[in-house]
């Protein structure tokens, strides 16, 4: 099953959470910074656990660089 998410992050947050909004786009709060890719990378790391699939199945299709991203899920 393919997913596709829209996610609005929020680095250097006190905890890690996955919050859905009602447009069925996704808040998620992070503890690490946006330096040197940190924040993607934990971003992966939180999303495998919270929807319980493997980190290789989570890829950033776009946003890298951005607070808002689109993440593939599958």
């Amino acid at each position: 099953m393919l997913m596709t998410i829209k996610i609005r992050v929020k680095p250097n947050s006190k905890t890690n959470a996955v919050k859905p909004n009602e447009d069925g786009s996704y808040a998620v709060s992070l503890t690490t910074t946006p330096i040197e890719g940190k924040a993607n990378a934990q971003l992966i790391r939180v999303l495998a656990d919270h929807f319980g699939v493997a980190k290789s199945r989570i890829a950033i299709r776009s946003g890298q660089k951005s607070r808002d991203k689109l993440v593939i899920i599958g």
